[in-house]
């Protein structure tokens, strides 16, 4: 009787280090599915912000890849790549970026989550009206 003393002290205890653990696993996955969510919002707003300052008649002013980087500052993330030509003509365009973002998970350290967008912009809708 004397050797079972004890035991369950260490099994309880080996369950609460398990349940821990899984807690911080499960609240690691939230936080970085939340990080996924944000990068991706601020890449689409960096991919639509860029896209009608590509077309200079719209009269914009500046780079479409600073707006770009603006635009995912603003939303909590860094802008690594924007494929966003000027194009003076009148024809649609598609611009490309990419943002990322570091992230501080509880159990795993430190993580970078990296989204990319696309958009188009259609100069002749602003004559159409469609925009």
């Amino acid at each position: 009787m004397k050797r079972e003393q004890g035991s369950a002290a260490v099994l309880l205890l080996a369950v609460a280090g398990l349940v821990l653990v899984l807690a911080l696993g499960v609240a690691d996955a939230g936080i970085a599915f939340s990080a996924r969510l944000q990068t991706a919002a601020a890449a689409d707003a960096a991919a639509l912000a860029a896209a009608p300052v590509t077309f200079r008649p719209f009269g914009a002013a500046g780079s479409p890849a600073a707006e770009a980087r603006r635009l995912a500052l603003a939303n909590g993330a860094v802008l690594t790549k924007c494929s966003c030509p000027v194009d003076r003509t009148w024809r649609s365009r598609v611009v490309e970026v990419v943002v990322e973002r570091r992230v501080t998970l509880l159990g795993l350290g430190t993580i970078t989550v990296r989204a990319s967008s696309r958009a188009e912009f259609a100069p002749v809708a602003l004559i159409d009206g469609d925009i």
